[in-house]
C-alpha cells in the first residue's frame, strides 16, 4: 500500500516507537511518504497514518478531508479518542486487512471579516473571549434568533467533538454516528441558557459583542484573532472525514477505558 504518515511533534521523528513502526511497515512492503501539508499527498495514496495524539489527528484530518483518503490514528499521545490504536495494533491490522472505514461528520465555517482561513473542523468551531471581559454571542439557528449568550465564549460541536471541548464546557456526549450539532456556551453568565442539541443539517450563525472589540475564532486546534464585526456561519461540511477503525473497537469501550465511564464500586463483577 501507499501510506502517508503525519507527525506534528518534531521530537517524535526520532522516537524509538515511530522508527520501529516505520521500519516494520517498510519491511512489510508498504511505500511510505511523510505528509507535512496537503501538497505532500501523492497519487494513489490509500491511507494516512496520524502518529501522535488527538491533536495530531485533527491536523492530519485537515489535509485529507476533501480527498477521501482515510486516516488511521496511532496513539503516541495521552488520551486518544481519535488516535486510539497502538503501533502494534496498526501493523497487525494492515497485515490482516482487519479494519473498517467509518465516516465522521465535519463542520464548515464561512467567516466574514477574518481573512483567509481553512474553513473545516472535525470537532468544533468556537468564538472565545480574547481578554478578561466576557463576550456576548448572538446565535441564530436556521434563521431563528436565540437569546444572547453572555459567557467566555460559545462553541458549535459535532458528535465527534462531544468528548473534546464540548465535554469540558458541560455539553452532552454523543455517539460519533449521531447526526447532530451542539451549541454550547463556555462558562456562561446566564443561569437559564443551557447547551442545545440541534439537527445535523442546521445552519448556525454567530456574531458577537466584545467590550475590547476583539475575540478568538477557533476551528479545532487552530486559532485566529478576529474583530467584533466578525460573522460566522457554521454548517455540516459537504464531505465527511473517513476514519480507520480497527477490529472490534467501539466508542462505548473508549468511554469506559479513557474517561472511566460508570466507574463505581457497585459496578465491579466480584461483588
Amino acid at each position: 500500500m501507499k501510506l502517508g504518515y503525519y507527525i506534528k511533534k518534531a521530537a517524535l521523528r526520532e522516537d524509538a516507537r515511530v522508527l520501529e513502526l516505520l521500519a516494520t511497515l517498510r519491511a512489510d512492503g508498504h511505500e511510505l511518504y511523510e505528509v507535512r501539508s496537503s501538497a505532500d499527498l501523492v497519487p494513489g495514496m490509500e491511507m494516512l497514518l496520524s502518529l501522535g495524539g488527538d491533536g495530531t489527528f485533527l491536523c492530519a484530518s485537515r489535509y485529507v478531508a476533501e480527498t477521501e483518503i482515510p486516516v488511521l490514528g496511532v496513539q503516541l499521545g495521552r488520551l486518544g479518542f481519535l488516535s486510539e490504536n497502538s503501533p502494534a495494533a496498526a501493523v497487525a491490522a494492515l497485515r490482516s486487512g482487519c479494519f473498517s472505514i467509518e465516516e465522521r461528520e465535519m463542520l464548515e465555517a464561512r467567516v466574514e471579516g477574518a481573512g483567509d482561513i481553512c474553513p473545516y473542523a472535525l470537532n468544533e468551531v468556537s468564538l472565545l473571549r480574547a481578554s478578561a471581559a466576557m463576550i456576548g454571542v448572538d446565535v441564530q439557528v436556521n434563521g431563528l434568533q436565540l437569546p444572547t449568550y453572555w459567557a467566555d465564549g460559545l462553541l458549535v460541536s459535532t458528535a465527534s467533538g462531544s468528548t473534546a471541548y464540548n465535554l469540558s464546557a458541560g455539553g452532552p456526549i454523543c455517539l460519533p454516528e449521531t447526526r447532530v450539532l451542539m451549541v454550547v456556551p463556555v462558562a456562561p453568565h446566564n443561569l437559564n441558557l443551557r447547551p442545545l442539541v440541534i439537527p445535523g443539517d442546521s445552519r448556525v450563525s454567530l456574531s458577537l459583542h466584545a467590550r475590547d472589540g476583539k475575540a478568538v475564532l477557533s476551528l479545532d486546534n487552530r486559532s485566529h484573532e478576529v474583530g467584533d464585526d466578525v460573522r460566522v456561519e457554521v454548517c455540516a461540511a459537504p464531505f465527511p472525514l473517513r476514519r480507520v477503525r480497527l477490529g472490534k473497537s467501539n466508542f462505548i469501550d473508549a468511554l469506559r477505558d479513557r474517561l472511566f465511564w460508570g466507574k463505581d464500586v457497585r459496578n465491579t463483577s466480584d461483588l
